[in-house]
């Protein structure tokens, strides 16, 4: 036991780049010496989150379900704002909840058994639901696995705050990036094997392997060595909802990040743009999107780790730079389509513009995760993240209609244009942002 240890702490402080497996600032001693442990249980629980993601994808997989189901046309717009804001919405109330409990990764690890249960509802849903009911017990079982994904959100970021020291987050995140990126790619290469009319077989069996993403995930949350926690200050949703917006009166560093995460939205909702874009010029079918996850899990794998070791020496920095890095790839995504037939009616300069914006997109979650774990305090770290997931959540439903809207009437290149300049807003923002780290 003592050699594996030893050996533990040795690819720990290869992953880390520091010979001092003690760096163990901002969290208890007695959490020091299990740090190296922990570090690997959090990149084992961020694959199989991730793997399970991908294979539940809502902007994927999941529009096949309810086309293979017979569903009606009108669900499948659903399925996005489902998936993302009913993550967020929630999570305000239940940071009370969480901050009464002293180990937090009993809340993760519920979190990620519910969204096991939910896949293997959407895996039976494959092989029996039929039209419009079959189509709304999968929107339905849709916002169970989003709410229980923004329990285990929350949990997560709290359980790392405790577990893993103040200079080492950015870094986790940035290899558990790359671990993601892996496993995006093992999903890109089973969706264009199954071409583009996978039936009910293929695909309760990709979300059974979800599930058991999850379960991987709930299984190493459990294993986690989380010293107890303060339990002050756990309140109610009500008295949540009204502590958070006074720290929004009284943190300005707190108001202004949320300002700056707002106008960095411009980086995934761009994403399904250019996506879309890249479909509708080169009339490629789902090998053209496989190709566009595989892209993604490449770029991931590259980007993370680089990011995560900026993250930790100034994540303000990274979320400056990965706005400007936004608002480049907009502008190339939308003159992508003048380009000569040759090459616009193709799905390569899509799929490029679309790598480099998942690669400035994960800077734009590395840099606003960093920022707002450093930020804040281990006593109201759970309230800092909740509310301003809640306000996100608030402004992906709204922002994302408009979006949606603009883009039936200017068309995708001049939205593309108009986010470009959001992004430079996010740039500026970010400058004006105080350094944490």
């Amino acid at each position: 036991m003592a050699e594996r240890d030893v050996s533990q702490s040795r690819v720990y402080e290869w992953l880390t780049g520091d010979e001092d497996s003690r760096m163990c600032d901002d969290i208890a001693d007695s959490a020091c010496n299990e740090q190296p442990r922990n570090f690997f249980l959090h990149l084992v629980a961020s694959l199989g989150n991730k793997l399970a993601d991908e294979l539940s994808n809502a902007r994927l997989v999941l529009p096949w379900l309810m086309g293979v189901i017979g569903a009606p046309v009108w669900m499948v717009g659903l399925l996005v704002p489902i998936r993302e804001s009913g993550a967020l919405l929630p999570q305000l109330f239940v940071a009370g909840f969480i901050r009464l409990k002293p180990r937090r990764k009993w809340v993760w690890v519920t979190g990620g058994l519910l969204q096991a249960v939910a896949a293997l509802g959407l895996a039976l849903l494959a092989l029996f639901g039929r039209g419009s009911l079959g189509g709304a017990l999968v929107l339905g079982v849709l916002a169970l696995l989003a709410l229980a994904r923004g329990l285990s959100s929350i949990a997560t970021k709290d359980v790392m705050g405790k577990t893993i020291a103040k200079k080492r987050r950015g870094t986790l995140m940035g290899w558990s990036g790359s671990v993601a990126g892996a496993a995006t790619l093992v999903a890109g290469g089973i969706l264009m094997l199954l071409n583009d009319r996978p039936g009910e077989v293929a695909l309760a069996v990709l979300l059974a392997v979800a599930a058991l993403g999850w379960v991987l995930n709930a299984l190493c949350a459990a294993r986690i060595r989380e010293t107890p926690g303060a339990v002050e200050g756990g309140e109610n949703a009500w008295d949540s909802i009204k502590l958070g917006l006074s720290l929004l009166r009284e943190d300005r560093t707190f108001l202004h990040f949320n300002l700056s995460r707002a106008l960095l939205l411009s980086s995934a909702l761009a994403l399904p743009y250019i996506a879309l874009l890249g479909q509708r010029q080169s009339g490629t079918d789902l090998g053209g999107l496989g190709l566009m996850v595989v892209v993604s899990g490449l770029a991931g794998m590259l980007a993370s780790p680089v990011w995560g070791k900026r993250a930790d020496r100034s994540s303000r920095g990274v979320m400056r730079d990965a706005a400007l890095g936004t608002s480049l790839c907009c502008l190339l995504g939308a003159v992508a389509v003048w380009l000569p037939a040759a090459w616009s009616e193709t799905i390569w300069p899509y799929a490029l513009v679309y790598a480099l914006l998942v690669i400035i997109h994960h800077g734009v979650r590395l840099g606003r995760k960093t920022y707002i774990v450093d930020m804040a305090g281990q006593d109201n770290r759970a309230l800092y993240v909740a509310l301003s997931n809640t306000l996100t959540g608030v402004l992906m439903l709204l922002v994302g209609g408009i979006l949606g809207a603009l883009a039936q009437w200017l068309g995708t290149p001049m939205l593309l244009l108009v986010l470009s300049f959001v992004a430079v807003a996010a740039m500026l923002s970010a400058m004006r942002l105080p350094e944490v780290e």
